[in-house]
């Protein structure tokens, strides 16, 4: 199975977990996704699969966008509803005086271009360590700030302690870590309740498919490629073009070829029929291409 398929992830479970299971669902080993998603979370997973995998190298970190719940009154060793408190739920103490305008009011410094410290139980590395492996051991995790872009992050109607939240935040942001300073901002603590990832790059949910939807369709390979997100859809920075039987055999002898496209754009898609991606050439000068990846 070859192309790049979109998967709503369910909770309670791993991105790893998804891959796993159209492993079997589609008969293909070789399948990686395009950003984890954390167990709570439910949504956009882009899954590259076949010979798409050695797409990777050319999706860009992409921005992503997501809506969910923060849950007020308490904050958690994991930033999120897996972790255990920190301390006693003080909701009530602040049920009074923690409005909706006043939430608002703190979450407005959490846009733009900011410092953000991942959470302890992150994959990210001390010392080639993961975070998370040192923190589940009990030893001290000390993670360096990053730079993180924050583009929209609104604050919807509150319910009892929960107020609901849309957020685009660029690769490599924590939902989690926002969630935790706001509620460190506004002096009561809090988490994050729940999390879906409704956009990750150009992917959104109006592209994914459940697992119950994929499983249905075990086996039928070319029924699972036709889920996929049409190829010439894929990396639209790079335009597409269709070479001829001559053209083609050149280029996957790794030779030189002149390729009908005019865009002056650094790289191109390639292609042999219109949904049989053979490669991606790189323009060395006007028409002529030379391949950098051959689909094979």
């Amino acid at each position: 199975m070859n192309g790049l398929l979109v998967v709503d992830k369910p909770a309670g479970i791993t991105s790893h977990d998804v891959v796993n299971r159209l492993r079997r669902i589609a008969g293909e080993r070789s399948i990686g996704h395009l950003g984890t998603l954390d167990p709570l979370a439910t949504g956009v997973l882009p899954l590259l699969t076949g010979k798409y995998t050695r797409l990777a190298q050319y999706f860009s970190s992409a921005e992503k966008t997501y809506t969910g719940g923060i849950r007020f009154g308490f904050s958690t060793s994991t930033y999120d509803a897996e972790g255990e408190a920190d301390g006693p739920d003080r909701w009530l103490e602040f049920a009074d005086s923690l409005t909706l305008e006043r939430i608002r009011g703190a979450a407005a410094r959490f846009h733009g271009e900011m410092e953000q410290i991942p959470p302890p139980y992150s994959a990210k590395k001390i010392e080639g360590q993961p975070a998370y492996k040192l923190a589940r051991q009990g030893k001290p995790v000390e993670l360096k700030p990053q730079r993180v872009c924050i583009r929209a992050f609104q604050i919807g109607p509150m319910e009892g302690s929960e107020a609901a939240f849309t957020i685009s935040v660029s690769s490599g942001g924590y939902v989690r870590s926002v969630a935790h300073e706001l509620g460190r901002e506004l002096g009561c603590g809090a988490h994050l309740s729940r999390l879906r990832r409704t956009a990750a790059g150009p992917f959104t949910l109006a592209q994914a498919h459940t697992l119950a939807e994929l499983e249905a369709l075990a086996g039928n390979v070319p029924a699972l490629e036709d889920l996929c997100v049409h190829p010439r859809n894929l990396l639209l920075q790079m335009p597409s073009v269709t070479a001829d039987a001559h053209t083609l055999g050149r280029l996957r002898n790794g030779a030189q070829a002149n390729l009908p496209e005019f865009s002056q754009a650094p790289l191109v898609k390639v292609f042999a029929s219109q949904r049989e991606l053979a490669g991606i050439a790189k323009r060395v000068a006007g028409t002529l291409f030379q391949p950098v990846l051959v689909m094979g």
